[in-house]
């Protein structure tokens, strides 16, 4: 498909002082003789900016990563996430037209675009409040026929309730994204078959219909203003660090305790105990988490056995019954 610039263009293009801050920020990601690595984000960043990406951000980008001006329309002109005409001042509408969709309902969809908004895609309403195009697979198969509208997408929709959602932008409210039709994510449209133990909360949508509700930002333009994402549950205190325990330079008189005894250790973790200073269950038996973890770190080639297999709650247990030596003996 032949993509050119939209006839009727504006004379200039800036950044907002947020944006150009963030676009700088991107440009240092890159080495030296390298920024050109930035022009999608850069222009993303400029067609958020404006709604839509013109001439002159592009050739303003270009002009940024020190890129010839035809390197920049040629990406701009490439890629189809890029509107290279006005689009609807509330929301973009990109129903998707590909083989699920169109089975179960897209034309409808496409039907409601037509008449709600503009005869053709890529047409602004007649308020130039609204726009619409058809694009290949969102990849929400199972939840066809959807729409992405802004960020987010809009599932399980039916002509009645996809005219609902215009409805809401219109009227300056954010409809939930997500499935439209009573579903959690993308379960059997007849209810869940297995797992059912599993009770799922439906008041707040699945995981990440939750993070569009709190984001809030469906159809609004990434501005450098927008509201961060809600904050990260605070990580776990840092673990103490790694202790050595008390080693001994050889067995105490009378030998070695058999350390096979204790299940997961074999002849060769055997011989790697004793290389590193440990004979007996009791020695094993006194082990804190802080020496748990020195040792787990230091079995080359078996790291971790000593928590997963339980040495020490073993050691205590063998050595309230005695020493056993490998010969048997005790």
């Amino acid at each position: 498909m032949l993509r050119r610039l939209h006839p009727d263009q504006p004379a200039t293009f800036a950044f907002s002082p947020a944006n150009l801050a963030w676009a700088q920020a991107q440009i240092a990601k890159y080495p030296a003789g390298r920024q050109a690595s930035a022009v999608i984000p850069l222009l993303w960043r400029a067609q958020e900016q404006e709604g839509w990406l013109t001439r002159a951000a592009i050739e303003h980008v270009a002009e940024m990563l020190g890129m010839a001006r035809i390197r920049a329309l040629e990406v701009a002109t490439f890629y189809f996430m890029f509107q290279l005409a006005p689009v609807g001042s509330v929301a973009h509408v990109q129903v998707c037209g590909t083989t699920s969709c169109m089975i179960c309902g897209a034309e409808a969809l496409v039907e409601v675009c037509r008449r709600r908004i503009a005869p053709e895609p890529h047409m602004l309403s007649a308020d130039g409040r609204l726009s619409w195009e058809e694009v290949e697979c969102l990849g929400a198969c199972a939840n066809a026929p959807m729409a992405q509208i802004g960020k987010d997408y809009y599932e399980d929709l039916t002509a009645e309730r996809f005219e609902w959602l215009l409805d809401e932008f219109l009227a300056g409210r954010v409809p939930t994204p997500g499935p439209q039709g009573g579903r959690h994510a993308s379960e059997p449209a007849g209810g869940r078959t297995t797992l059912k133990q599993f009770a799922d909360s439906h008041d707040g949508g699945n995981a990440s219909v939750a993070l569009a509700r709190a984001l809030g930002d469906t159809v609004r333009r990434i501005d450098g203003t927008e509201r961060p994402r809600p904050a990260a549950p605070a990580a776990p205190a840092a673990a103490p660090p790694a202790a050595r325990p008390v080693a001994l330079a050889a067995a105490r008189p009378g030998g070695p305790d058999d350390l096979t005894a204790i299940r997961g250790v074999g002849p060769k973790l055997s011989a790697l105990l004793h290389s590193l200073g440990f004979f007996h269950f009791d020695q094993i038996a006194a082990w804190t988490p802080t020496e748990i973890a020195w040792v787990d770190e230091h079995l080359e080639g078996f790291k971790g056995r000593v928590s997963r297999d339980g040495w020490v709650e073993q050691a205590r247990a063998l050595a309230a019954a005695g020493p056993r030596h490998p010969s048997g003996e005790g």
